[in-house]
């Protein structure tokens, strides 16, 4: 049973939760990181994650959160419940994949939750550079690349300096450089791994990096 008490939304998450699928061959970490490949498979949070979220953003009273990959709409329907529940507010998220994007839209329409939602498609890299403004909270997720620095390694550091003191980040997959860049002292974030999924990374942003 889910800490969200709107039973639309809670009838759409347990849709999700029930048709989710995964690669029956190689998936994303196992070298193919065209994200178009795998359309048909949400990737989605695990609702505890899910359910963490709700609670702490309805607990510092967020409006303005990011969510980061959206894809089919799983984290963003915690998101938008807790947004709307604190009075109202906006979900910045950033899909990739365009088919993807449009499920999630479908799906937190569904839910009667897309006048929360501004969903950017595209690079986050891009999408998510302009905030328009501090945040409270960021959903961290990603996608594995062939070399290089992680995405959500690339993402935080956009994010960061936009999310205001007091606001927390969760990151899904504790990708090593990610925790690297969270556990600076410079960066300003007091951190733990949580026993959610395989290691869930929950931040609390302490001050400015120095």
């Amino acid at each position: 049973m889910s800490v969200i008490p709107d039973t639309r939304v809670q009838q759409v998450i347990d849709r999700l939760e029930r048709t989710r699928s995964f690669p029956t061959g190689s998936g994303p970490r196992d070298g193919d990181t065209d994200p178009h490949h795998f359309v048909e498979y949400g990737f989605s949070i695990h609702p505890d994650q899910g359910d963490l979220m709700y609670l702490l953003c309805r607990g510092i009273k967020a409006t303005r959160v990011v969510d980061f990959a959206t894809s089919v709409g799983m984290s963003a329907l915690y998101l938008a419940a807790a947004i709307r529940d604190n009075g109202g507010g906006v979900v910045i998220g950033s899909e990739y994949v365009a088919q993807k994007a449009e499920v999630a839209r479908r799906n937190l329409a569904e839910a009667g939750l897309d006048a929360w939602l501004d969903l950017r498609v595209g690079d986050a890299r891009l999408t998510l550079r302009d905030l328009g403004g501090p945040i409270d909270f960021a959903l961290i997720d990603g996608w594995p690349t062939p070399s290089g620095p992680s995405l959500a390694r690339e993402v935080v550091e956009i994010v960061a300096p936009q999310l205001r003191v007091g606001g927390y980040l969760l990151n899904d997959n504790a990708e090593p450089d990610y925790l690297e860049y969270i556990r600076d002292p410079r960066n300003g974030f007091a951190s733990m791994t949580l026993p959610i999924k395989r290691g869930t990374e929950l931040s609390l942003k302490l001050a400015p990096a120095a």
